[in-house]
Formats: structure tokens, C-alpha cells, sequence
């Protein structure tokens, strides 16, 4: 009787300490679950956005090495949460543009052995983002952005089984999402508007049909060698010299805007030694499969002196500009040089929340636009034609801050690392609040915050 006694009171003492050692976790704040949102019923309301992860291939190379901690700390907060109605990861997860120039991108295998291995490097990002899809308590969508367009929807799956692909339907390397029940709010990458990024069907080599990546693919390709073989500026290789000879010419006058961007950056961003006529930018990528010279993609003077390219050359109308919109699925078409420059003074992409949304015919419903691409989180308030008023906002990035000296030491806790909160008033599902964050030490810091009041216009739920 004793013994019986005394176990029943072993297990009491045990009962007990696993209560209190519960009700301790319990007491713990989840960042998106403050103690006073709870008081009362729990409600899965939340739409978190997030973008640019470039989670890399080989971290030899990747974007994104130093915040892979922060981002598997921050992901795990989203899966704990009792808040959270959605995940949305707005373009530029993958990466196969981020590619030091002289790699072979799929190594000679397949895009999906390419998908499983950016899974491997990136091991701990992708067993909690799976774990989040297979709770099903939270929905989790992605959305491609000109990093990772070229992935089909089934090697994104073998990434992420059952993840939900915001895809247009004419073009699935694009994408815009209006989360459930929400038609009010549109996320999308942002690239379908750049110059240097949006789809260019069959516009690059005219010698390789069936290829869609921009030159913004080739800027990448440059960009990775330049800091993975990094040199000091002043051994960089000049860019050649190219004349305007004839002003009155828009055509030419494109090409030549695109030739200053070009050498603005090769001289002074992306610098590089390399011999410009070498074939060097290895593809085997997008149905491209040659071995490519930096001089295939910068502009140069003909014998006639019209500026001319080996690649993109047939880009520079505003003809062909409006027809590369309608095909990007823009509903507005814009100005061609300034979309050009825009593809650098980045205003311009941010714009087009106002322009492709918000003062755009037959859109008035739409009143928050959320991009990633620019890799600067901002947000901006706006109104539309009817004078209702509209929050854009872009969710930065995660990517590390880059150095080309391998003995800088970069303080990067405090480095990039940008999201998006858009939360309905509990008492009224028709107000929403939508918050930028840092992720600033691994905790969650506020940089700007407004609310959109939706009854402008009559919603059926």
C-alpha cells in the first residue's frame, strides 16, 4: 500500500512540474503574438510578406550566408504563432542569376537536381518552411521574382511539397497574390516592370529561340564574379567608349541611356579584370547555351557609327517596350528611357504601385500593394482616382551585406532583414494596419506603420 502510495505521489510531483514547466513556455511572447492581442479569443488574421531570401546555390557564392540564422530564428517565430493567417514569400527565394560568370549554373544536370541542391545548402530554412506547410495552419504562397523565374511550378514543389504558387496564367514566371479574402491587397515581385529584369521572350540572342531572361540576368552573372574574385578598382577593365552621334534618333537615344547605366556600374559597382572579348559568362540556362563575352551585351559603335549590340539590340523602341509590357502583364505602359534608368534609380519601380494600381483604370479596389525587387523596404502613402487612400509597401531583403575584402568585418545583425505585417482590426476586418519591420538584433523593430480604411467600396466576404 505504500508503494502504491508513494507512486501515485511520484507521478502527482512529476504531473506537476511538466504543468508549470509548460505554463513557463506559455508565458513566453511569441515577437507576432504580443500578451495584450491574446487577451481575448485568438484569431488567425495576419498576412506576413517577405522577399529577396536569394537563398544560394553553393555558399561559396550565396547572397545570403550571414542572415541564415536570423531567417531560420524568424521563420520559427512565424510557425509558433497563433496570429498568423498567411506566409507570403514575394520572389527572389531561389536564386539562379547570382552566378559568378564562368560557373556552369546546373553543373551539366537538371534544374531539379540544381532545386535540391540549393535545398541541401540551405537545409535548416527549408525544414522549418515545410514545416510550416505540412501544420496547415498556416498557408504559405510563393511568388516568383526574376531570380528564381525560370523554375518551373514542379521544382519549386520539390522544394517545397504543397506550397501555394501565385503564378499568372498566361506566363508563370510572373505572379501577383491577393490573399484570401482580401482582394484589396495585391503582392507582387516588381520586376514585370524593369527594364533590366521583366521577361524578354526570344529578345536577348537571336541565334537562341525560346529564352525569356533579360539583361538584368547578365548584370547578375557579372555582379557574383566580381565579388567572388574581387579586385581593387583601380584594375578594373574600362568601359569601351560609345558616342551618341545622332540625337534625334529615340531609338538610338535608349541605346545610349542603356550604354551609361552599363558603364556606371562596370566602372564603378560591379568592376571587373576581365578581358571584355573573352567568352567567359557560361549559361546552359533558360535555352541559352552559349559561352557569352561582356562585349555581347554592352553597346558599341558600328562602322556607321549607330550605336548597335551583339545581344538585346532589337529592345530599344518604344514600340518594343509597350509589346515587352503587355507581355510582363503591365496594365500601363511607361516611358521607355525612364524605365531604363529606373532599373538603377529604383523610385521608379516603386512608382508603379501608383501607376500599374492605384491610378489605374479598373483597379480602384486594389488599396495596399506590397513589391520586394528593389531591396529597399519603404512605405508610402497614396491615393487613388477616387481619392481613397492606398499604402505601398516593399519588404527590402535578407541578403547580406557584400565586401569584397574577405577581412572586413561586417556587423550584419543589424543589416537588411525586412518584413511586412498586414493585420485587420480585430473589431472592424474592413481597417488594416500594415507594418515595415527590421529584424534588428532578432527582435522585431518597427519602421513604419499605417492603416487603409477598406469601405470605400463594398466587399462581399
Amino acid at each position: 500500500m505504500k508503494k502504491v502510495a508513494f507512486l501515485f505521489l511520484l507521478f502527482a510531483l512529476l504531473f506537476v512540474s511538466c504543468s508549470s514547466d509548460n505554463d513557463d513556455v506559455a508565458k513566453v511572447d511569441n515577437p507576432f503574438d504580443p500578451a495584450s492581442e491574446l487577451a481575448d479569443s485568438v484569431l488567425r488574421n495576419k498576412i506576413v510578406v517577405i522577399s529577396d531570401l536569394h537563398l544560394g546555390n553553393d555558399l561559396a557564392y550565396s547572397e545570403n550566408v550571414k542572415h541564415l540564422n536570423r531567417l531560420n530564428q524568424f521563420l520559427n517565430e512565424v510557425r509558433a504563432s497563433s496570429t498568423i493567417k498567411e506566409l507570403v514569400i514575394a520572389g527572389d527565394m531561389f536564386d539562379e542569376w547570382y552566378i559568378p560568370s564562368r560557373t556552369n549554373t546546373y553543373e551539366n544536370k537538371s534544374q531539379s537536381d540544381f532545386i535540391l541542391k540549393t535545398v541541401a545548402s540551405n537545409k535548416a530554412i527549408f525544414d522549418v518552411l515545410n514545416g510550416i506547410i505540412n501544420d496547415k495552419k498556416i498557408k504559405v504562397t510563393y511568388i516568383p521574382g526574376n531570380h528564381d523565374m525560370g523554375f518551373t511550378p514542379a521544382s519549386i514543389d520539390l522544394a517545397m511539397p504543397g506550397v501555394n504558387q501565385a503564378r499568372d496564367k498566361d506566363h508563370n514566371e510572373l505572379g501577383t497574390y491577393y490573399p484570401d479574402n482580401y482582394p484589396e491587397i495585391a503582392i507582387e515581385h516588381g520586376h514585370r516592370y524593369d527594364f533590366f529584369s521583366g521577361l524578354t521572350p526570344n529578345g536577348a540572342d537571336p541565334n537562341a529561340n525560346g529564352t525569356t531572361f533579360a539583361p538584368g540576368y547578365f548584370f547578375a552573372r557579372i555582379a557574383a564574379n566580381s565579388f567572388v574574385n574581387p579586385i581593387a578598382i583601380e584594375n578594373r577593365t574600362r568601359v569601351p567608349n560609345v558616342v551618341l552621334n545622332d540625337k534625334n534618333d529615340p531609338e538610338q537615344v535608349s541605346k545610349y541611356v542603356y550604354y551609361k547605366l552599363w558603364k556606371q556600374v562596370l566602372d564603378s559597382v560591379i568592376y571587373v579584370n576581365d578581358n571584355f572579348d573573352d567568352k567567359i559568362i557560361t549559361t546552359n540556362v533558360d535555352h541559352f547555351t552559349k559561352t557569352y563575352s561582356i562585349n555581347d551585351v554592352l553597346p558599341y559603335n558600328d562602322a556607321d557609327g549607330k550605336i548597335q549590340m551583339n545581344m538585346y539590340n532589337g529592345l530599344f523602341t518604344q514600340a518594343a517596350w509597350n509589346a515587352r509590357m503587355v507581355v510582363n502583364g503591365a496594365r500601363v505602359a511607361t516611358q521607355i528611357d525612364s524605365a531604363i534608368i529606373g532599373s538603377l534609380k529604383t523610385q521608379y519601380i516603386d512608382n508603379q504601385s501608383d501607376v500599374q494600381y492605384f491610378h489605374c483604370p479598373g483597379r480602384q479596389r486594389v488599396r495596399v500593394v506590397v513589391f520586394g525587387h528593389t531591396h529597399i523596404p519603404k512605405m508610402t502613402a497614396y491615393k487613388n482616382t477616387i481619392d481613397s487612400a492606398c499604402v505601398y509597401a516593399n519588404t527590402g531583403t535578407w541578403e547580406d551585406r557584400k565586401t569584397r575584402n574577405k577581412s572586413d568585418v561586417i556587423e550584419q545583425d543589424s543589416i537588411n532583414m525586412n518584413f511586412v505585417v498586414i493585420t485587420p482590426k480585430k473589431t472592424n476586418h474592413k481597417v488594416l494596419n500594415i507594418k515595415l519591420y527590421k529584424y534588428l538584433y532578432g527582435a522585431h523593430s518597427v519602421l513604419d506603420s499605417k492603416d487603409v480604411y477598406l469601405s470605400s467600396i463594398p466587399i462581399d466576404y
